[in-house]
């Protein structure tokens, strides 16, 4: 009896101010995790410059980062069993927070690379981690209140980064970007194992994977390159990118036909035998990518053709974040009782249509103009996201929710890349051929200089050229938010090939 009542002790929910103080703490170490893929977005200028590289150079700060998180999130589920959960996350935040530190006293480009590849992998496992984590510590009836909480860092944190490295870089310098995170991590490490430590995970001696570990690294490693410098190279005319997208499928395919016959494999692709599952995931990365992809787009037309400073254009740009967080409660709440699938549908078809409005823009647009309809559209986001994490982790057995969670942070992740590249790539090339098309049937310069009155030659010109690139940037950027809709359209309709869930979510067995 006295050995029962222990272990149900110890196994509890927390309760009162260390379930608040463990919710915050979570979610925080989260947010500052997917944080950190956007807010250097905006620094690669600054970074570039106090290291005295080449702003190509600049942009792997970025590219490390995103290879690492994106190789090591889906490991999540052996690296819990191996070294068991609570450790694994307090290790992980810790390391997070020290190799953060280094990145900030880099003083060479190839030093500050590499120490973002070791904070990369230090924070992907932090992700699903702090997910499973909260719904631990939490009792069932408040399990959807966390998922809330958890859910809303994630989609406000990409947002948020842009004007928080903005601000940050023209107001303290760059190495501050990184500086944040250290006390953040310390924090979160030490107070977390205090009161997570009894929900320790049983440690399994699980045979490491060195096969499937290398053929992961080796197809993660070059689609992220021709993702992030496909552009750059002018995609599949580089004999790079057809080289090093060759090797990626190759070795991708081979990495799945290990994974699925290994007996001890490092990523539990068996994860999508369930229909579930696999639909959700479907869903989120579709869903995502369009978010993410609308996410960058923004704050780069903002400031390159509407005259919007760094902060300002985040600013707006955050606007998609307010009504989500006070919708996020209801979602929660609503997650409980109704078929997931239902809100689901709703959430991703509010965002589809809203985007679908969205994508009308014109030049002289105001701030307001711009913000209004990102507002309302929030309103969908907890709808979206909190229904459709609980789906796809009610979806698997018990004992497969760390898996699981690993395996969706690593598709968002990639679909994000995926979608920053199709964005921009598409962006500049319908804004080139839209161009093209306004010119050919635009007036001529002296024409223009007559309507002008007494214009010089050179002044028509260029007004002439400038009013045409405006246009065609506005008409290409509508563009792309309009496919935007509806690739969330498409996402909405795909989440209805999931069966409704048979377990609600619960994620206190072992991983």
């Amino acid at each position: 009896m006295t050995k029962n009542s222990t272990i149900e002790q110890q196994s509890a929910p927390l309760e009162g101010s260390q379930l608040l103080v463990a919710g915050l703490l979570l979610a925080i170490s989260n947010f500052i995790v997917v944080l950190d893929m956007t807010i250097a977005n905006v620094s690669v200028p600054h970074i570039a410059g106090g290291l005295a590289v080449s702003p190509n150079e600049g942009t792997y700060v970025i590219t490390s980062y995103a290879v690492a998180e994106a190789i090591s999130v889906p490991l999540t589920g052996w690296i819990a069993a191996r070294f068991g959960n609570v450790k694994a996350f307090c290790v992980s935040m810790m390391l997070f927070g020290i190799f953060s530190a280094l990145c900030g006293l880099a003083s060479s480009i190839g030093f500050l690379v590499f120490a973002r590849i070791c904070q990369g992998l230090a924070g992907g496992p932090l992700m699903p981690l702090s997910q499973t984590l909260l719904m631990r510590a939490f009792p069932p009836a408040k399990q959807g209140v966390a998922l809330a909480l958890w859910s809303m860092t994630t989609l406000i944190a990409p947002i948020l980064g842009p004007i928080v490295g903005g601000y940050i870089c023209d107001n303290w310098g760059w190495q501050y970007i990184f500086y944040i995170n250290i006390p953040i991590a310390l924090v979160c490490g030490f107070v977390a194992f205090s009161l997570l430590k009894r929900f320790e995970s049983k440690i399994i001696k699980a045979k490491i994977d060195y096969i499937g570990m290398a053929l992961l690294v080796g197809w993660v490693a070059p689609l992220q390159y021709v993702l992030d410098e496909g552009k750059t190279l002018d995609w599949f005319s580089s004999p790079t990118i057809v080289v090093l997208s060759i090797i990626a499928a190759v070795l991708f395919c081979a990495f799945l036909i290990w994974e699925l016959t290994a007996e001890h494999p490092i990523v539990d692709l068996r994860i999508f035998r369930h229909r579930g599952f696999t639909a959700a995931t479907t869903t989120i990365s579709f869903a995502f990518g369009a978010f993410f992809g609308t996410v960058v787009l923004v704050p780069l037309w903002l400031q390159s053709y509407m005259g919007y400073n760094a902060t300002w254009s985040g600013i707006v740009g955050a606007s998609i974040g307010v009504l989500a967080v006070v919708a996020a409660p209801f979602a929660a709440m609503m997650s409980q009782k109704f078929d997931p699938r239902k809100l689901v549908f709703f959430g991703v078809s509010w965002l589809g249509i809203w985007t679908y409005f969205r994508a009308f823009g014109t030049t002289d647009m105001t701030a307001w103009q711009v913000a209004w309809p990102m507002l309302v559209q929030g309103l969908g986001m907890p709808f979206f996201f909190i229904p459709l994490t609980s789906l796809a982790l009610g979806s698997v057995d018990e004992g497969e929710d760390a898996s699981a969670a690993g395996l969706m942070s690593f598709l968002r992740t990639l679909a994000g890349a995926f979608a920053t590249s199709i964005v921009t790539t598409s962006w500049e090339n319908k804004t080139t051929e839209f161009r093209s098309d306004l010119t050919a049937n635009s007036i001529q310069p002296e024409q223009f200089g007559q309507l002008l009155g007494n214009s010089t030659q050179e002044t028509s010109t260029a007004m002439l050229d400038s009013i045409i690139q405006s246009q065609a940037v506005m008409m290409a950027t509508n563009h792309v938010i309009m496919v935007a809709s509806f690739t969330f359209i498409f996402a909405a309709v795909i989440i209805w090939l999931a069966p409704k869930p048979t377990r609600k979510v619960e994620m206190g067995g072992g991983h």
